[in-house]
């Protein structure tokens, strides 16, 4: 299972604002059932199978020309583990932990 982060992002529109191309590239993800989702303040984290998210990563990049954008810019940052399946959730679980056991020893 990977856990894909992706940011997608407009170049040659007439705003600065993009979360109306956010909330458009959302709609693709809605309709994915296989694809866990997570939208934080700066990008998307997925999680499922690599191709699946490529996929669908390459149908959300379309989205900002869909919509007129001139140009886009798409960072894409892949953790792929074969040796487990760790999920966003087992992630930040494993961060948490070690915080509160540094605290606790304090």
């Amino acid at each position: 299972m990977a856990i894909v982060e992706v940011s997608i992002t407009p170049l040659g529109t007439a705003s600065t604002s993009i979360s109306a191309y956010v909330a458009d590239c959302h709609r693709v993800l809605a309709g994915e059932t296989a694809i866990r989702y997570q939208l934080t303040p700066m990008g998307t984290i997925l999680e499922g199978d690599l191709d699946e998210i490529l996929r669908v990563v390459r149908r959300m990049h379309e989205i900002p020309f869909a919509r007129g954008a001139l140009r886009v810019s798409t960072l894409v940052k892949i953790d792929d583990r074969r040796d487990t399946r760790a999920t966003m959730t087992q992630k930040l679980s494993a961060v948490t932990e070690k915080l509160q056991a540094e605290e606790d020893s304090r």
